[in-house]
């Protein structure tokens, strides 16, 4: 049997779609994406699933979050098979919006978070959060989802959007989902198809070397020294440069670098190979003390 997914494409639309649902009083949840979906993407639709009476699904290639010589033009897109696999998974709804929907021609609104939104990927990136913040609070008040799902591959982008709804009282829940990653561990991304069988040998490299490094802090290990060897494998297994590879308070974001593994730490890394960008990340627990006292 197939399944007919609807779509709506205009503000009009969405908002006559938005009304009706509002008269059951079931809980929507929406899942923001850019398209190009892969079973990461999917992963979020089926924990919102889970959570939510109805789901929705946002595809739109956001171009306030992409710098100059970033690859806006080229990145992947793909509406057909996108809509395909929206449609095995049963969702309620796709928002197709087009970039005049969404951003009159004399937009010159932006939205700035700080504190979360300071650092690790905004001292490459400097405007990428304030495209992030617009276009997820654009998405909300148009949607006005009771549950928002996001996956903590972006890890300070999830930061960064719940600061956002925190401090401007938005009513949403916002619900991070763990990283999916292939069968050699390597964290899904739809810029993933850039890469040819020999630079995805390399980016395979990455999740091992973030798991060795978490496994060192873990047992121990100096910060300081760990960060600097972890930086100096990921050149060395291939990548071509390296962003950051930082630990911080995985609430707060506030750098450990120099400090001691808590509870709440998390190691982040950012690295290029063969011309793509990778992220990656994982929580690292404090090292365990045995108690040696008679």
């Amino acid at each position: 049997m197939s399944f007919i997914l609807p779509t709506v494409e205009t503000l009009t639309a969405l908002r006559a779609r938005m009304d009706g649902y509002g008269a059951d009083q079931a809980r929507t949840a929406l899942v923001p994406t850019m398209g190009a979906l892969h079973e990461g993407h999917l992963s979020l639709v089926r924990i919102a699933k889970r959570v939510a009476d109805r789901v929705i699904v946002s595809i739109f290639v956001n171009p306030t979050q992409f710098a100059p010589g970033e690859d806006f033009e080229a990145y992947p897109r793909d509406m057909q098979a996108d809509l395909k696999l929206l449609a095995q998974e049963g969702v309620d709804l796709v928002y197709l919006p087009s970039r005049p929907s969404m951003y009159q021609d004399d937009h010159s609104t932006s939205l700035i978070i700080g504190g979360v939104g300071d650092g690790l990927e905004t001292d490459h990136r400097p405007t990428f959060f304030h495209g992030v913040a617009l276009v997820v609070n654009k998405l909300f008040n148009r949607v006005r989802p009771d549950i928002a799902v996001f996956g903590e591959k972006d890890f300070q982008q999830l930061a960064v959007i719940r600061r956002m709804v925190r401090d401007l009282d938005m009513p949403v829940e916002i619900i991070g989902a763990p990283i999916a990653r292939d069968a050699q561990g390597l964290a899904l991304s739809s810029r993933n198809r850039y890469f040819d069988a020999e630079a995805l040998a390399v980016a395979r490299q990455l999740n091992r070397i973030l798991f060795d490094a978490r496994d060192h802090l873990q047992t121990g290990a100096d910060v300081a020294t760990t960060l600097q060897h972890t930086h100096r494998n990921i050149l060395d297994s291939g990548f071509s440069d390296v962003d950051y590879v930082s630990l911080a308070d995985a609430t707060s974001l506030n750098l450990q670098n120099e400090g001691v593994v808590t509870d709440k730490s998390r190691l982040l890394i950012a690295a290029h190979c063969r011309g793509v960008r990778l992220i990656d990340n994982c929580a690292v627990n404090a090292p365990t003390t045995e108690d040696t006292s008679l």
